[in-house]
C-alpha cells in the first residue's frame, strides 16, 4: 500500500516537471492540483537546495528520497 502511495505521488513529481515546460497558465486546473500536491514538499527543498544556473533540482531530489524511503520500508 505505501508502496504504491510513493509511486503515484513520484508520477505527480513527474508530471510537475512537465507541466513546468509547457505553457499551461498558472490557472488551469490540472496545473493547480500538481502545484497543490507537489508545493508544499518540495518548497523546503528549494530552500535548502540552491538551483543550479535556473535548474530546478528540488523534483530529483525528492524523487531520490522517495525512492530511499521505499527501499527503508519495503524490506
Amino acid at each position: 500500500m505505501l508502496g504504491t502511495i510513493l509511486d503515484l505521488y513520484s508520477l505527480v513529481i513527474v508530471g510537475a516537471v512537465i507541466v513546468s515546460w509547457t505553457d499551461l497558465p498558472p490557472k488551469h486546473p490540472v496545473v493547480q492540483l500538481i502545484s497543490a500536491l507537489t508545493e508544499p514538499v518540495l518548497r523546503p527543498i528549494r530552500r535548502v537546495l540552491p538551483s543550479m544556473g535556473g535548474l530546478d533540482l528540488s523534483p530529483m531530489a525528492l524523487l531520490i528520497g522517495l525512492q530511499f524511503l521505499r527501499q527503508l520500508f519495503m524490506l
